[in-house]
């Protein structure tokens, strides 16, 4: 647990010092991050966060469909205020009100790394069928978390300079997003540990999380094509990150 929190914490704290190395006007670096996460992030939502909490529901796996929805529509309305800074989106704004803090997309930014760190529950439970819920795929998800959180950190970094104008005040609220998916963790790993793992809480919050990894995925992985234009540089950020998440399987 201790390793997550430390691992999500400062991949947005060294990522956000990234706008120091690269502009935020050139991002052809951040599209092929982009692509890569977003590739990474919809292979293991199939292949192992969906057949997890389908195979710990306890109740009826029917019902996790509608979880599943429901995450997918709450990134839709999570987006409404922060304007895709999750997929790497970076909206400068030029109407001269510098010090004004983008509230509205910081708390939205928060409730996504929050739910995303929900579901890194380092033990497992055993199920009747032996299943174990998170510990399996706990590393997996901790990866696919942290490459999201590079560009996303980056671009909210962006935002935040181009609000407050000053490097050190725009880090500082940085911080809300870099607390976010460690304060999901600690909560699951202390009040919902004594869950079992098909309990209604976990199905949710991985249902939830599933539709949410989904929604920014696909969003990711369509933008990264726009016009369908064939770009062989994106082509093959797509696939590293489709072939890593597959390896995973074997490791």
């Amino acid at each position: 647990m201790i390793i997550a929190i430390l691992a999500l914490f400062f991949t947005v704290v060294l990522s956000g010092f990234l706008v120091k190395v690269f502009p935020p006007n050139k991002t052809k670096w951040l599209k092929m991050a982009l692509a890569f996460s977003g590739s990474y992030l919809f292979t293991i939502t199939i292949i192992h966060l969906l057949p997890d909490v389908l195979l710990n529901s306890s109740n009826s796996p029917y019902r996790v469909g509608y979880w599943v929805l429901a995450g997918f529509f709450l990134q839709l309305v999570l987006e409404l205020f922060s304007h895709g800074v999750e997929h790497g989106h970076i909206h400068h704004h030029h109407d001269g009100r510098t010090d004004s803090m983008p509230f509205l997309l910081l708390g939205s930014l928060f409730v996504h790394s929050f739910l995303e760190g929900s579901i890194l529950v380092e033990q497992g439970h055993n199920h009747g069928s032996g299943h174990t819920h998170g510990s399996d795929n706990f590393y997996l998800v901790l990866l696919g978390i942290a490459l999201h959180h590079i560009p996303a950190a980056f671009a909210l970094m962006s935002v935040l300079l181009s609000r407050l104008e000053n490097f050190r005040k725009a880090f500082l609220w940085l911080l809300i997003f870099a607390v976010g998916s460690p304060l999901g963790i600690v909560v699951s790993n202390t009040i919902l540990s004594e869950e079992a793992a098909g309990g209604l809480v976990f199905t949710a919050l991985t249902g939830l999380v599933a539709g949410n990894f989904l929604h920014i995925s696909t969003t990711i992985l369509f933008e990264t094509s726009p016009d369908h234009h064939f770009n062989r540089n994106k082509l093959v950020a797509t696939l590293l990150g489709l072939v890593l998440a597959l390896l995973s399987d074997f490791i």
